[in-house]
């Protein structure tokens, strides 16, 4: 089984190294009364700043590592996340968050392959 991960944990339990790159991006978001007026001017009324969200990609698993990433996200609704902070890397931050998607496909059923495995965490 491939190395796990502190950088990267759900409920505390690390993940297992991603193949790729792991892609995080932040969004700012705005309040359902937000918009543009007649005149055309936009008036932002933000809720929350820096919304952060990650997505992660593996091209290959075995059965056991499948089942290992899979144990990790529970069957309710969030979960805590940590990662590295946004402004000091070195510095973990956990975030209440929730798992969207998820895709694999079965490679070799005869093997017990997996491939192209990728979700997103996106921070609640």
């Amino acid at each position: 089984m491939r190395a796990t991960t502190t950088l990267f944990q759900i409920n505390g339990v690390p993940m297992l190294v991603p193949d790729a790159e792991v892609q995080s991006s932040y969004e700012d978001l705005d309040s359902a009364d937000s918009g543009r007026d007649e005149s055309g001017v936009m008036h932002r009324i933000p809720v929350r700043y820096k919304v952060s969200s990650w997505s992660f990609s593996y091209n290959q698993l075995t059965e056991a590592e499948k089942q290992y990433m899979e144990s990790l996200f529970p069957d309710g609704a969030d979960f805590a996340f940590t990662h590295p902070g946004r402004l000091d890397a070195t510095v973990p931050v956990t975030v209440r968050a929730y798992r969207s998607k998820y895709s694999i496909s079965w490679k070799n059923a005869r093997t017990g392959l997996w491939s192209n495995y990728g979700f997103s965490i996106i921070e609640c």
